[in-house]
């Protein structure tokens, strides 16, 4: 290697980036970018492969997939237009909800100028969109009835918890509670005959499936009837019970890249999961949450990504790679019966 040139290891290249050494290892497993091997064979990336890097982190910022972004970079442009398409729809959301948030701050500065002062509660809902909607309910066993309440539903929700947390409980309760939401169970392998009686909706799935393995996915029947739940029409919330059931590692990476890249005006989601491939903490952007169902049946909280966060190491410490996630999937946990009336202790992972 030339002494003059600066040479990144993979932790510094990554910072610089903005992403995580994983992804900067699947970008080169992808044939996307290859790194300069010293004489020891680290792996190091000079001024080219950082350029190089940049250039892909940026085409996935647009929506490309890792798929589209090996034609764009061989020449290949035709997939450049849809997700060009994709990505100005999204940015026009946003210049829809600053010119909502423009009009507040008018309207307040009118109120201002005849004497009548914002509320301090006025003041900080200009920080964000307002809340599409709220929920609150009473929490069913095993918390006792403790109130549990959401006020903003963010387009991709995340519920985690270890074993027996009771996160399949809080997710069926919103699903109920949460106006015009359906829950979309385990169950679901035998809804795949469901695509037959209707063209249309095959149609779609026939379409993301395409993207999906475009993007490294691998087709199976648990991709498949999921993607039938995620592109019906029908209800404004959707919740999903452990939406890695049945999928590998590289179907999971895809599903949770393509959910992202929906865009903030997106019909919103609550995926269940315990797969680090779903919920990558380092990825987990401004239009994702986390709730956190803890094992001791505390209240369910909003975890924030980050180390330090309230709740931060609970949460990372129930997450565990898809390899991990196979070998116990299908475990239940199991508690000792509950008085008559109670509901039943048996909880899915």
């Amino acid at each position: 290697m030339n002494g003059s040139t600066e040479f990144l290891n993979p932790s510094e290249a990554a910072r610089r980036l903005g992403i995580s050494t994983k992804a900067l290892r699947v970008y080169e497993q992808r044939g996307l970018i290859t790194p300069i091997r010293s004489a020891a064979g680290w792996r190091a990336y000079g001024a080219d492969e950082m350029t190089r890097a940049a250039d892909i982190v940026a085409l996935r910022a647009l929506g490309f997939s890792l798929a589209e972004i090996a034609r764009v970079l061989k020449g290949d442009l035709k997939v450049v237009e849809p997700a060009l398409a994709a990505h100005q729809a999204q940015l026009e959301g946003r210049l829809r909800d600053l010119g909502l948030t423009v009009e507040k701050v008018r309207a307040l500065r009118d109120d201002l100028g005849r004497g009548r002062p914002p509320t301090v509660g006025d003041l900080a809902r200009l920080l964000g969109p307002a809340p599409e909607c709220e929920v609150a309910f009473d929490l069913p066993w095993p918390w006792g009835g403790e109130r549990f309440e959401l006020r903003t539903i963010r387009p991709l929700t995340y519920i985690t918890g270890p074993l027996g947390s009771g996160k399949t409980r809080l997710a069926k309760r919103l699903a109920e509670t949460l106006p015009d939401a359906a829950f979309l169970g385990l169950d679901r392998l035998s809804q795949g005959s469901l695509l037959d009686a209707d063209p249309i909706l095959k149609s779609r799935v026939d379409r993301a499936l395409a993207w999906l393995v475009e993007d490294g996915a691998r087709a199976s029947d648990a991709l498949v009837v999921l993607l039938a739940g995620l592109e019906a029409e029908g209800p404004s919330i959707l919740v999903v019970d452990m939406v890695e059931q049945g999928l590998d590692k590289a179907s999971q990476e895809a599903l949770i890249a393509r959910l992202r890249r929906r865009g903030p005006g997106a019909r919103p989601l609550f995926v269940l999961t315990r797969s680090t491939a779903i919920l990558d903490l380092d990825a987990v952007g401004a239009d994702e949450a986390i709730i956190h169902c803890p094992a001791n049946h505390s209240v369910p909280l909003c975890v924030a990504p980050y180390p330090g966060a309230p709740g931060y190491e609970a949460l990372a410490s129930c997450l565990a790679s898809p390899d991990v996630r196979a070998r116990t999937e299908g475990v239940i946990a199991w508690r000792r019966p509950v008085p008559e009336g109670s509901v039943a202790a048996s909880t899915k992972p």
